[in-house]
């Protein structure tokens, strides 16, 4: 017989997301008590053909479901959160996240039908919420996507500090940057342990600023006397920001071309983002502008 985790120790558990890109999905366990951290999807490769979305295999929680208190949302990318409506049905547990995902996050149990089954606690941003034995400590990070979280977990055997994706940008333009002074203090109080998103560790360079990148595609699109395409990820909403500005500066209206992003420039603005965002022309209309009138 496998031998059993003693009940008074704090336990990790990735079933995803550790040693890999994407489908991110972590437990630990104090007290008898199960908390998950994220409930993400990976997308196929070439090498399985046929194969949309790969999400983790949850058998081990599924059959410890009522010893499962909670899920934590750390931001709303879809290695992080895009199995939750997949998956939920096999947990049925509460889940928290801060407001912007919350929006993202009721769009899609809303499209699933399972909006008025399952349990959300929305958490202010560097909120803390009570989840069985877990005292669970929001930090602001910055990241390509509004409201990136760390998470404190602290319980009676040890205090982990679980990062979530970041970066650390001085001027992300849209949303907080990191407080440093706090995650200091945090720190400083004790850590266990570091759970830690490290994609790109292996590059020395540090990561450029969003308030670099919208000076270079102002600069960029005056230059341009065509019509414009754009692409970025639907997510990065201040990116999207970043084209909006750029086209008002150079006496460009935008279109928004994909439900993806006309989703979730809805749900920053509903968040209180985007707040100087330029009113938009609809794609049925923006063929009518000259070409140097319009930033697609």
């Amino acid at each position: 017989m496998p031998a059993r985790a003693q009940d008074d120790g704090l336990y990790f558990l990735p079933l995803g997301g550790s040693g890999e890109i994407g489908m991110n999905l972590n437990l630990y366990k104090t007290e008898s008590t199960w908390l998950m951290v994220d409930c993400g999807i990976s997308f196929a490769d070439n090498y399985l053909p046929g194969i949309d979305l790969i999400m983790p295999n949850t058998n081990y929680i599924e059959q410890r479901r009522d010893k499962l208190a909670g899920l934590i949302i750390t931001h709303a990318h879809e290695d992080h959160v895009g199995a939750l409506v997949h998956l939920w049905p096999r947990f049925r547990c509460p889940v928290y996240a801060t407001p912007f995902t919350m929006i993202l996050i009721r769009l899609k149990l809303g499209a699933a039908g399972l909006l008025d089954q399952v349990p959300l606690i929305e958490v202010p941003l560097e909120g803390r919420v009570e989840v069985g034995p877990f005292t669970v400590d929001f930090l602001s990070l910055t990241h390509s996507i509004p409201e990136p979280n760390a998470v404190r977990i602290t319980t009676k055997a040890g205090t982990i500090f679980h990062t979530g994706d970041w970066k650390l940008d001085p001027d992300p333009l849209v949303g907080a940057k990191t407080d440093t002074a706090r995650m200091t203090q945090m720190g400083d109080e004790g850590v266990l342990a570091l759970v830690c998103d490290s994609t790109n560790v292996f590059n020395a360079t540090a990561s450029g600023s969003e308030s670099k990148v919208r000076e270079n595609i102002t600069r960029i699109l005056s230059e341009k006397k065509g019509k414009v395409f754009c692409a970025t990820f639907s997510s990065n909403v201040a990116r999207v920001d970043t084209l909006a500005q750029a086209a008002r500066q150079n006496g460009r209206e935008i279109c928004l071309v994909g439900r993806s992003l006309k989703r979730n420039v809805a749900a920053a603005r509903e968040a209180g983002y985007l707040k100087n965002f330029p009113n938009m022309v609809d794609e049925r209309d923006a063929g009518y502008l000259p070409n140097e009138k319009i930033l697609y």
